[in-house]
């Protein structure tokens, strides 16, 4: 393994589903993972425990707080000594179909959904950025979005908004920090099996989500992860300013 490839690495919201598997796949691929948890400790430990190798550290935060996420970052940095990637991967998942929610609800669903998956995602990467500038080593930042942000989601139109506004702050970003030699570029990924979207596969309903790709089934969060993998290595550097669809052909733009 080269000494590229043994990275400091912060993934957020890795307490379970794509986050775990994210960070499962950067530690087996040598790099020294920052596991970051929001409420679950529990979960957070579990994935830390998952882990190849022992270099790898549990960081908390909410990150919908900025000076929570400035937290964030600077522990990923004592206990990696150093960051070379992050993977903007924590997000508020809320269901409020506009039909069916109050208005002081809906306020409060996008308040915390903005605050988490796009506030957040833009606090922590210009936490991360400027550690990487001032350090003067080239980085990656890793956008986990959603195929949401081109389909549409009906009933967490936030979160459909949040994803676009995230991919859109990659290619932003990919411009402003090309010429210190930090890539970014982001994963939109479909339907994806996690312990949060499980019960959604059962019967009927469960057969139709399946069937939106033509492979028949949902994905499985380690093919998020290694296209995730993939975005963050050194040689992918000219991948910066992309969104990669990976959505088994679920949705074409």
């Amino acid at each position: 393994m080269s000494a590229e490839r043994n990275r400091g690495v912060l993934v957020t919201g890795a307490s379970g589903g794509i986050g775990r598997a994210i960070a499962q796949r950067f530690a087996a691929d040598g790099e020294r993972v920052a596991v970051h948890y929001a409420s679950r400790e529990e979960e957070g430990e579990a994935t830390l425990a998952s882990l190849e190798g022992g270099e790898h550290v549990l960081v908390h935060g909410d990150i919908a707080d900025p000076a929570a996420a400035e937290s964030v970052v600077a522990a990923a940095v004592e206990g990696l000594g150093g960051l070379d990637v992050l993977v903007n991967n924590a997000a508020a998942v809320i269901p409020h179909p506009l039909p069916e929610t109050s208005y002081a609800d809906w306020q409060a669903t996008w308040r915390r959904i903005i605050g988490v998956n796009v506030f957040g995602a833009a606090n922590l990467s210009y936490c991360a950025a400027r550690h990487m500038i001032e350090r003067g080593t080239p980085g990656r930042i890793v956008n986990v979005g959603s195929r949401g942000a081109y389909r549409g989601e009906p009933d967490m139109p936030a979160y459909g908004a949040s994803k676009a506004a995230l991919h859109s702050l990659g290619q932003s970003l990919a411009v402003s920090l090309g010429p210190y030699g930090i890539g970014v570029a982001s994963v939109a990924p479909g339907f994806t099996l996690t312990e949060r979207v499980q019960h959604r596969l059962e019967g009927s309903a469960g057969e139709a989500v399946s069937g939106q790709s033509p492979f028949g089934r949902v994905a499985a969060p380690e093919e998020i992860a290694s296209a995730a993998a993939y975005l963050a290595a050194p040689e992918a550097v000219w991948t910066s300013g992309a969104v990669l669809d990976v959505n088994g052909a679920s949705h074409l733009r």
